[in-house]
C-alpha cells in the first residue's frame, strides 16, 4: 500500500482527518452490479444510500488517489443552500412549484448530512449554527436586499433567509464596513475531510468494496476501464466533478476551476468573544467572494477570491497560488483587522466543477448503464448528499419519488468551446467580475460588468 504522508499536505483538512493510508488497489477484472467512479462525497452519498436500500448490491468505488482527495478534502466546509442557478432562474426555467421544490431539498440535505454523521458516529465537527452572509457596500446591500426579497416571495420566511442590519449583524459576527447582512439559520460548517473519510468507513460497514490508488482510464459498455483492469458493471455512476476531463471520451464536459484556502493559527478566546462569538459560517459579498468558517480548534479557514482556470482544462497540483492565498489573506484582515498578526498556518487549492450553463445535474441512462451527478459550482457540500439520495432512486427505478421529480435530473450539459476559446472565455468573465468589484468599491453602485459576467454564466 502506498504511504499517507503526501496526502496530508494538501489541505488543513487532511493533514487532521486521522489515517490517510491507501486502501488496496483494484486486483484485477471484477464485476460489480454497480461501479461508481470517484470517492468524494457525490460517490460515497451514493454508495452509501444505495447499501442502505439494498444491501444485495455489490457496489465498488474507484478511487484515482483516496477518499477525500479532491474537492470533497479541501473545500470550505460550507453546508448552505445554494445551488448554482437563483430560485428566481429555477423558476424562469422550470416554474415555481420546481424551485421551491429545489430549495426544499437543499435545506433537507444539511439536516441529513448531521443525521447520518450522528447515525454512523462520523466525528466531522457538524455544526447547524447558521450562515452570516455580509455586505460591505452599496451593490452588495442592493444584490442582497433583492435576494431576500427573492427567497421571501417564493413562501420562505425570516426563520429560513433574514436580513440583518449592521447592528443585528454584530450581534453574530463583528466584521469591518458591515451594511447588511443575510442569516440562514439552516446552514452548518463541517470538517469536509473528516466527513468523507468517515463516509467511506461507513459505506464499507455496509459491505461497499473501496479501492484507492486506481485511476480509471474510460467508461462504458458497461465497464470501467482502470489501469489495474475492468470492473464490469450493469450501471456505471461517474461521480468525478472536477477531473471528468480524465476521462475519456468527456473531455470538455466540466471545466475544473482552481480555488484557493488558507487557515489562521488557532485564535485566542479574546478575539472569538469580541468579533466572532458563535460557530457561523461568514463570508461577504461581492463577485469575488470569501467564505469562512471557524474551525473546531479556533482557527479561520478561508478561501475564495479570484479563481482560475488553466489552458486545456489541466488540474496540476494547486502549488503556484502565492498570489491568491495573499488575497485572501488581505480581504481576511480587511474585514477582522485584529488578525494582521496572526500566522497563516496552512495554504492549498483544489478544483471546483464547472459545467457550460452553470447548472447542476443528476441522472440516469438505464439503456447506456450510466449515471452522472456533478457540476456543483462549488456548493457541492449538501447538493452531493442530495444527488446521493437522488442517484440511489433512479437507479432502484423509485422514480415516482420526490426527489427523482426535481428539475435538476436529467440536465443535459453541452461541452465547453475548444481551446483557446474556453481558455479565453473564462478567464475573460472572472476579469470582468473583478473589474466589477473594483467599480462597485469605488463608487457604491451596481456595475454594469458584472451584470454582464452574471449574463454570461460564471456567477
Amino acid at each position: 500500500m502506498g504511504k499517507p504522508e503526501p496526502y496530508r499536505t494538501c489541505s488543513l483538512w487532511l493533514e487532521t482527518a486521522g489515517d490517510l493510508t491507501p486502501r488496496e488497489a483494484l486486483p484485477g477484472d471484477v464485476d460489480a452490479d454497480v461501479a461508481i467512479v470517484g470517492a468524494g462525497l457525490t460517490g460515497l452519498w451514493t454508495a452509501y444510500y444505495l447499501a442502505e436500500a439494498d444491501p444485495s448490491l455489490r457496489t465498488v468505488v474507484l478511487e484515482k488517489d483516496i477518499a477525500g482527495f479532491g474537492a470533497s478534502g479541501r473545500n470550505g466546509g460550507w453546508c448552505s443552500p445554494f445551488f448554482g442557478p437563483s430560485i428566481a432562474a429555477i423558476a424562469a426555467e422550470h416554474g415555481r412549484d420546481a424551485a421551491i421544490a429545489v430549495q426544499r431539498a437543499l435545506l433537507d440535505s444539511i439536516r441529513e448530512i448531521g443525521r447520518v454523521c450522528e447515525a454512523e458516529r462520523i466525528d466531522a465537527d457538524y455544526r447547524m449554527a447558521g450562515a452570516i452572509m455580509a455586505a460591505t457596500g452599496g451593490a452588495q446591500a442592493e444584490r442582497l436586499r433583492g435576494t431576500v426579497d427573492d427567497f421571501h416571495s417564493f413562501g420562505f420566511g425570516d426563520e429560513e433567509f433574514r436580513l440583518l442590519s449592521a447592528a443585528e449583524t454584530s450581534e453574530h459576527i463583528r466584521a469591518e464596513r458591515v451594511m447588511c447582512s443575510l442569516l440562514i439559520p439552516h446552514a452548518a460548517a463541517v470538517h469536509p475531510a473528516k466527513l468523507t473519510r468517515g463516509l467511506a468507513v461507513a459505506c464499507e460497514n455496509r459491505g461497499v468494496t473501496i479501492h484507492e490508488q486506481t485511476a480509471v482510464i474510460s467508461i462504458g459498455n458497461r465497464n470501467v476501464t482502470t489501469e489495474h483492469g475492468r470492473v464490469r458493471a450493469e450501471v456505471i455512476v461517474r461521480a468525478t466533478e472536477g477531473y471528468t476531463g480524465s476521462l475519456q471520451r468527456h473531455e470538455r464536459l466540466v471545466a475544473p476551476i482552481e480555488d484557493a484556502m488558507v487557515a489562521t493559527e488557532p485564535l485566542p478566546a479574546s478575539f472569538w468573544n469580541e468579533f466572532w462569538n458563535g460557530r457561523e459560517i461568514f463570508s461577504d459579498t461581492p463577485h469575488m467572494f470569501i467564505y469562512s468558517q471557524r474551525t473546531a480548534d479556533d482557527r479561520i479557514a478561508v478561501g475564495g477570491m479570484r479563481i482560475r482556470y488553466h489552458y486545456g482544462a489541466r488540474t496540476p497540483d494547486p502549488s503556484s497560488l502565492d498570489a491568491e492565498w495573499k488575497s485572501i489573506r488581505s480581504r481576511l484582515v480587511e474585514l477582522f483587522p485584529a488578525v494582521r498578526d496572526a500566522a497563516i498556518t496552512h495554504r492549498w487549492g483544489g478544483y471546483l466543477g464547472f459545467p457550460r450553463n452553470y447548472r447542476p445535474s443528476v441522472g440516469f441512462r438505464r439503456d447506456l448503464g450510466i449515471a452522472w451527478a456533478g457540476g456543483y459550482v462549488g456548493d457541492g457540500n449538501p447538493t452531493a448528499n442530495l444527488a446521493g439520495r437522488t442517484l440511489r432512486d433512479l437507479i432502484l427505478e423509485r422514480t415516482d419519488g420526490d426527489l427523482a421529480q426535481l428539475p435538476w435530473v436529467g440536465q443535459r450539459w453541452r461541452r465547453w468551446e475548444p481551446e483557446p476559446l474556453a481558455w479565453l472565455g473564462i478567464n475573460a468573465v472572472m476579469e470582468l467580475l473583478a473589474a466589477a468589484d473594483r467599480t462597485e468599491t469605488r463608487t457604491g453602485r451596481t456595475s454594469t460588468l458584472g451584470r454582464l459576467g452574471k449574463a454570461l454564466g460564471l456567477e
